[in-house]
């Protein structure tokens, strides 16, 4: 520190020259006035307060460290002589703080009041005292107070001038103890102990009354003091010190004993308490005369106490000699006096404790040995309880608060008041607005709640008797406030440590900081996030070299993230050689004679400078020269290379300042030709659908680069196939073609492979290629082989016909995969039953042309399951299996339903299952007189629908349906009334609106026509050309539709049988049957086609080839 004195204009007070300071940024600073004022207060000092800048108990200004903008010229103590309203100004004090790098290093704390690590303070009780402790270092240092034995909350102190001193304003002897202030920074803490020791002046803890006594009696004046140290206790009479001549009078300690007082004992007497700290007196008049006993208070008052209370029922009794008086209740049979709860004063008042209900009633008061007497009613009242007070809640920062008050009190007292208190505070029913709202309840809301509304707050009820008091608190809670003070070390091995301040934590705990890094030199740079544990405010960091970085700090508690800090200053590290090499270095070459150098680039963030490039190396394996060449990036073409030639390969970086550390070279080859040569000596072992292959592999060096393996290539054939597989690595996928082929893919070092899934009885051939990257090579001479016969596969297809209710007829097709000469068919069928199936029926057919076969004698209440199987010499076949039964004879629909009009009826119903398409007429009668039966068209079952037209409205009719010579389903009906047109519609606003609409509308488009005529408007030739084809290729009418054919009506042999395929069948499908009749079952197998409403009715007289589902 520089101190230098500066020449001014005289002030126009004190002193004519100004004091100048020099400091270094982050110094501790003491501004003081050079001279002491007496009696001075230094109050009106407006410089900011905060925990760096605070004012001391001297007057002087502390710096606990000074910033840049600290620097003033103008820094004036100005004292104020409060007696005489006076202020005095002195000499104005320049500070001028010097910039430093030292900032970021910190210093630890130590005090600059008090000195030295322990001091002692003496106190007066009832007077104030003030601890203080200002500390210097940097970062700011916090200050933390508590009390060595109790908690300080309990001593009556407090916190002031930003937690540098702590202030007793009434001190009492819970204070007297020890205390400590805690210094703190990141850098370390200090301490200093505080002895506070609290003694007293005299005070009175009791003091003698002033009374009347008649001649006789006994007086005793009871004069109790205590201080500290203890007082003495002395007596005088009328100013003259008692002395102990006179036998009635006793002296012990403060107590002062008169027996047989005459009238010459009134007199004033004297009581005086006396310590070092000073001295109090006590006048008491005793005066002794003779008047009549009488009672001085009033007769019938009523006096209320609520329950647990203390009722105090006075009867001021005067007199002299002074009277007796005797208190009695209603109840006689107890004395009063015996209660421990009851206790008479000697002025006559009766006091009763810990009241309860049966003590109301009527209290009597008397003189003995006289008639007067007075009475006191007593009402004891429910006392008030507080049922739920205020509680200790924590509020988010801008969120509501509500504190309860709910309580309960006695309906025969007042309305209680409700009196709320912060911090000891009143709050004002002026402040109950935006802040404050008092509800009908007693419940306190406090709205937007800030750091000002943190507090202790009671609630108070008050009744005309008695009183409730409960307390709670608001600790409001928010995020942290950003860190502040952010530093870096010195940069070592490109490692630093930032460090910063942790923010207000705002009354929850920073549980971790999020520590930001933004590199800026790149483009590709974003914030990266480092987190640390709360308790941590440093963290170590690894930079890359050549790199600009900013950092920035959050801080985390369980309400959320804070703001960033402000972003710290561009932190820029030094350049150096490239600490890495490209990896995965390799040979990606393709092509013959060329040699393809290929490699993964480096991270742009790791060139660590300027000017960075790629060095590439190469030479021949076993070779002694190495060619190289600085490329900017990859790949590097070397040409004139042979095919398939081994290189040794290395890839370096290197920047302006030097090579990156070298690499371990790696092996690539320059591009590789097509194979020489194909394997030798093939020979096929055939195992009915698969076959070994075994060849001789060929010489590397014909290979011409990696041997990938061998193709073997295999076509069938003397028959025509619709698959060709396509073998590669185990995985087989079908491709459409005639003529089946496939290829097989095995490893180089394998030579022999086995060949699966081959069709029996064909002929195949085979031919192998050798191959690598760039393809194959030459094919192989072709070898034929044979695979045997087998049995057939499944027939394709099983269909049945159901030419009366005992027989059916059997349609198939022939196998798809005759796997050789089929010799004939296999039928084996059985009845399904309940409780058993039936013995199975066989049928051999010999001749493999056959493809149906009738069978009779069936059951017509029964199903049969159907296998066929298909025969070679090779045995016989897996089966197809279906399952299947004869339809019964049709009959009309007996489950109709009807919806009536005005001129029809429409019935519908739901064809049976397993019956015949059957046609029936339906037959009506109009119930009127003189109706006839009429007739209807033929309908049949499978049309689900019918709609009987021309009959008369509001006419009832009987429909019937006859089978045979009964009748099979009947009913009545009455078609609905015809409604008539209410009035003229042509005559209806509505219809008269319409059509001026219409007309309006017709005209406005005649005007735009002509509008566009008269402007020569264009139409398109190629439009008008398409529509005009289109008018002429569209047909007149559709010759197929609603057409009726003669062959509707004829009338086949059979019917088609009610069939499914079992679920025991085979794995055939009706995928390839897509063009055949659209027939459906339902999930039980049975026939739904008759009713699905889609395609044209079928009469009962077509035959239907069903097939199986």
């Amino acid at each position: 520190m520089r101190m230098g004195a500066c020449s001014v204009s005289p002030f126009p007070v004190v002193h004519n020259h100004l004091l100048c300071l020099d400091h270094v940024e982050g110094e501790f600073v003491i501004l003081a006035p050079h001279s002491k004022v007496s009696d001075l207060s230094t109050k009106l000092l407006h410089i900011g307060q905060s925990e760096r800048v605070t004012t001391g108990l001297d007057g002087n200004l502390y710096f606990a460290n000074v910033l840049k903008n600290d620097s003033r010229d103008d820094y004036t103590c100005n004292a104020q002589y409060i007696s005489a309203r006076t202020i005095l100004p002195k000499e104005p004090i320049s500070l001028t703080v010097t910039p430093s790098n030292d900032v970021a290093r910190g210093r630890k704390p130590q005090l600059m009041q008090p000195q030295g690590p322990h001091s002692s303070h003496l106190a007066l009780r009832g007077h104030s005292l003030v601890l203080e402790c200002i500390p210097k270092g940097l970062p700011t240092p916090s200050v933390l107070w508590k009390r060595m034995d109790v908690n300080l909350s309990e001593t009556g102190a407090w916190t002031d001038n930003h937690g540098r001193w702590l202030r007793f304003d009434s001190i009492t002897q819970k204070a007297d103890g020890e205390y400590e202030c805690l210094a703190s920074n990141t850098h370390g803490s200090v301490t200093h102990s505080y002895t506070v020791t609290v003694e007293a002046e005299p005070y009175w803890v009791k003091e003698p009354p002033s009374l009347l006594y008649s001649p006789g009696e006994t007086v005793r004046l009871d004069c109790q003091a205590e201080g500290i140290p203890t007082p003495t206790v002395t007596w005088s009479i009328n100013g003259e010190p008692v002395a102990d001549i006179d036998p009635r009078r006793r002296v012990t300690g403060g107590v002062l004993v008169l027996k047989d007082v005459v009238f010459g004992d009134t007199a004033v007497y004297q009581c005086e308490a006396t310590n070092k700290h000073g001295n109090i007196l006590k006048n008491t008049y005793i005066y002794v005369i003779e008047l009549p006993a009488q009672i001085l208070s009033s007769d019938g008052v009523v006096y209320q106490v609520t329950e647990g209370g203390v009722a105090r029922l006075h009867c001021e009794a005067f007199g002299s000699p002074r009277p007796q008086v005797t208190w009695e209740s209603e109840d006689l049979q107890n004395t009063l006096l015996s209660d421990s709860r009851v206790s008479q004063l000697t002025n006559g008042t009766l006091e009763l404790f810990n009241s309860s209900r049966e003590d109301s009633g009527v209290y009597t008061c008397s003189i003995t040995h006289n008639n007067t007497s007075i009475t006191a009613h007593l009402e004891v009242l429910k006392r008030t309880v507080m049922l739920i007070g205020p509680q200790a809640v924590q509020v988010t920062r801008g969120g509501d608060s509500w504190l309860d008050c709910h309580f309960t009190f006695d309906p025969h007292l007042n309305r209680p008041q409700i009196l709320w208190r912060k911090d000891g505070q009143k709050i004002m029913e002026s402040s109950l607005g935006d802040k404050y709202t008092l509800l009908g309840n007693g419940t306190l809301r406090v709205t937007d709640v800030q750091s000002a509304d943190e507090g202790l707050y009671s609630c108070e009820v008050i009744t005309d008797l008695d009183s409730v008091l409960a307390s709670g608190s608001i600790t409001v809670v928010a995020c942290p406030s950003p860190p502040v003070f952010l530093s870096l070390s010195e940069e070592q091995d490109h490692n630093l440590t930032l460090s910063w301040t942790p923010g207000n934590t705002h009354n929850s705990p920073t549980t971790e900081f999020v520590v930001e890094v933004k590199e800026e030199k790149h483009p590709e740079g974003k914030w990266e996030s480092h987190r640390v544990t709360g308790d941590v405010n440093h963290l170590e960091l690894h930079l890359l070299p050549y790199s600009t970085y900013r950092f920035r700090v959050s801080g985390v508690n369980r309400l959320g993230r804070s703001n960033p800090s402000e972003i710290s200053e561009a932190y820029s590290t030094l350049p150096t050689v490239p600490e890495s090499y490209p990896l995965n270095v390799r040979s990606e070459s393709t092509e013959p004679g060329t040699l393809v150098i290929m490699w993964e680039e480096i991270d742009r963030r790791l060139y660590n400078g300027s000017g960075f490039q790629y060095k590439v190396s190469w030479r021949q394996v076993q070779a002694h020269h190495w060619s190289h060449t600085h490329v900017p990036h990859p790949p590097y073409l070397v040409n004139g290379t042979r095919a398939f030639s081994s290189y040794e390969m290395k890839v370096q970086a290197v920047n302006s300042l030097g090579e990156g550390p070298h690499p371990v070279p790696v092996i690539g080859h320059s591009g590789e030709d097509y194979p020489l040569a194909s394997p030798s000596k093939i020979s096929v072992s055939v195992d009915n659908s698969s076959a070994i292959v075994r060849w001789q592999p060929v010489d590397t060096h014909t290979v011409q680069g990696h041997l990938l393996g061998y193709k073997r290539l295999g076509s069938q054939g003397g028959r025509k196939h619709r698959e060709v597989r396509e073998i590669k690595g185990g995985v087989e996928r079908g491709t459409e073609r005639k003529e089946e082929r496939w290829v097989v893919e095995v490893d180089g070092n394998k030579t022999k492979e086995v060949v699966t899934g081959l069709k029996l009885y064909s002929l195949y051939e085979l031919s192998m290629t050798t191959f690598n990257r760039k393809g194959e090579g030459p094919h192989s001479p072709t070898h034929p082989f044979r695979t045997p016969e087998g049995v057939p596969g499944p027939p394709a297809s099983l269909d049945f016909e159901s030419p009366s209710e005992t027989e059916l007829t059997l349609h198939w097709r022939p196998p798809t995969q005759p796997n050789g000469q089929l010799v004939g068919y296999v039928l084996q069928y059985q009845q399904i039953s309940d409780s058993r199936n039936s013995p199975p029926q066989v049928e051999v057919i010999y001749d493999p042309t056959v493809t149906h076969l009738p069978l009779d004698g069936l059951d017509p209440h029964s199903r049969y399951v159907f296998y066929l199987r298909g025969r070679t010499s090779a045995g016989q076949g897996p089966p197809i299996t279906r399952e299947c039964a004869t339809l019964l004879d049709g009959v009309p629909p007996s489950n109709i339903s009807t919806v009536v009009g005005e001129r029809s009826v429409n019935l519908s119903w739901v064809p049976g299952d397993r019956y015949r398409n059957h046609s029936f007429h339906i037959k009506y009668l109009s119930k009127t007189v003189g109706g006839k039966w009429e007739e209807s068209e033929q309908v049949n079952t499978l049309q689900a629908f019918y709609s009987l037209t021309g009959l008369q409205p509001g006419t009832q009719y009987r429909l019937l349906i006859t089978h045979g010579n009964y009748t099979h389903w009947e009913d009545e009906i009455q078609t609905t009334e015809l409604r008539g047109v209410e009035g003229d519609f042509a005559t209806q606003g509505w219809f008269i609106g319409l059509i001026s609409a219409v007309v309006l509308l017709l005209l406005l488009l005649l005007v735009l026509c002509f509008i566009k005529r008269s402007k020569g408007g264009k139409y398109a030739v190629k439009d008008k050309e398409e529509s005009q084809m289109d008018s002429e290729a569209r047909p007149i009418k559709d010759e197929t539709f609603g057409e009726y054919s003669d062959g509707d009506e004829k009338r086949s042999v059979s019917q088609p049988s009610l069939c499914v395929e079992s679920k025991l069948g085979s794995d055939d499908s009706l995928a390839e049957y897509g063009d055949s009749v659209d027939i459906q079952f339902n999930e039980d197998g049975s026939f739904i086609g008759q009713y699905s409403g889609r395609g044209p009715l079928i009469p009962d007289t077509t035959a239907i080839r069903l097939l199986p589902a």
